[in-house]
C-alpha cells in the first residue's frame, strides 16, 4: 500500500474496502450494479410518474420525487467508484474525487434525514386534520420545507467536511472503508480529533435523533387518529397512506444510527462496512419499491402511463 509524507502532494487514498476478500469482490461487483441499475430505474420511475400524472401532484408526492432525486444523486456519488474499485486491483482514488465524495454524500445524506422529518409531518396532517390537509400543506410551505430540507444538509456537510479535512493525516492515506466518510477519515488522522469527534456527535444528534424523535412523534398522534377510526376499511386506508413511510423510515434510519451514533469500538470493521452498504445501496433501491407496491395510486398511474406509452 501507498503512503505519502505531508510534505509530498497528495495523489488520493486507497479504499481499502473487501479487498482483503477478493472472492467477495466477485459477488459484491454482480449483486451492487444489479441493484444500482434497479435503483436507478425505480427511482427515475418515481419522478416521471410523479411529474407525468396530474392526480399526484399533491405533497405526499412532491416529497417523494425530492427523496427520488435524492436517492439518484446520492447513489450515484458513491456506487460508480466503488464498482471501478471491486472489478481492478487498482484501489485508490483521487484528492479531489474523495473531497466530492465526501461533501456530496454527506450533504445528501443528512437532507434526506430532515425530509423524512418533512415527510412525517405531512402524514401527520393528512391523518390527523383531513379537513386541514389543503390549507395547512400549500404549495408554498411545501417548497419552503423541500428547500429547508436541502440547505441543511449543504450547510452541515460545508462544516463537517471541511474540519475534517483540515485534520493532517501524516501520511496515512488507507482508507479501511469502500468510500471516503466523515467517521472513517476522522480515525485516520494523527492529532487529537476529540473536538471532530464531540463536533461528528453534535451533527448526528441534529440530524438522526432529533429528526426521528420529530418522526416517532407524529406517528404517535397519527396512531391515536387510527384507532378512534370507527370503521374497519377507514383504518386500513389511514395506515396504508403512512405504511410506506414508515418502513422507509425504519431501514434508513437503523442503519445509519448503527454507523455514526454506536461507538467505533463496539462494532467491527467489517460490521461498519456491511451497514454503510445496506444504507448506501440497499436503501435507495428499496425506496421505489417500497413506495410502490405498497401504494394503490402509483401502481394504477404507473399502469396508465404504460398504458399510453404502449
Amino acid at each position: 500500500m501507498m503512503q505519502w509524507t505531508n510534505e509530498s502532494v497528495l495523489p488520493g487514498f486507497i479504499l481499502i474496502g473487501f479487498s482483503d476478500r477478493p472472492q467477495v469482490e466477485i459477488i459484491l461487483f454482480g449483486v451492487i450494479l444489479f441493484l444500482y441499475f434497479m435503483t436507478l430505474l425505480g427511482n427515475t420511475t418515481i419522478i416521471l410518474v410523479s411529474v407525468l400524472d396530474s392526480k399526484l401532484h399533491i405533497p405526499m408526492y412532491f416529497f417523494l420525487s425530492h427523496l427520488s432525486f435524492l436517492d439518484l444523486c446520492f447513489i450515484s456519488s458513491i456506487i460508480p467508484q466503488f464498482l471501478v474499485n471491486l472489478w481492478g486491483s487498482d484501489k485508490s482514488i483521487t484528492y479531489g474525487g474523495c473531497v466530492i465524495q465526501l461533501y456530496v454524500s454527506l450533504a445528501l445524506g443528512s437532507t434526506e434525514c430532515v425530509l423524512l422529518a418533512v415527510m412525517s409531518y405531512d402524514r401527520y396532517v393528512a391523518v390527523c386534520r383531513p379537513l386541514h390537509y389543503a390549507f395547512v400543506m400549500h404549495p408554498r410551505l411545501c417548497h419552503i420545507l423541500a428547500s429547508m430540507a436541502w440547505l441543511s444538509g449543504v450547510a452541515t456537510t460545508l462544516i463537517q467536511s471541511t474540519l475534517t479535512l483540515q485534520l493532517p493525516f501524516c501520511g496515512h492515506y488507507q482508507v479501511d472503508h469502500f468510500f471516503c466518510e466523515v467517521p472513517v477519515l476522522i480515525r485516520l488522522a494523527c492529532v487529537d480529533t476529540t473536538f471532530n469527534q464531540a463536533e461528528l456527535f453534535v451533527a448526528s444528534v441534529l440530524f438522526l435523533v432529533v429528526p426521528l424523535s420529530l418522526i416517532l412523534t407524529s406517528y404517535g398522534y397519527i396512531a391515536q387518529a387510527i384507532l378512534k377510526i370507527e370503521s374497519v376499511i377507514g383504518r386500513q386506508k389511514a395506515f396504508g397512506t403512512c405504511s410506506s413511510h414508515l418502513v422507509v423510515v425504519i431501514i434508513f434510519y437503523g442503519t445509519i444510527i448503527f454507523m455514526y451514533l454506536q461507538p467505533a469500538k463496539s462494532r467491527s470493521k467489517d460490521q461498519g462496512k456491511f451497514v454503510s452498504l445496506f444504507y448506501t445501496v440497499v436503501t435507495p433501491m428499496l425506496n421505489p419499491l417500497i413506495y410502490t407496491l405498497r401504494n394503490k395510486e402509483v401502481k394504477v398511474a404507473l399502469k396508465k402511463i404504460l398504458g399510453k406509452t404502449l
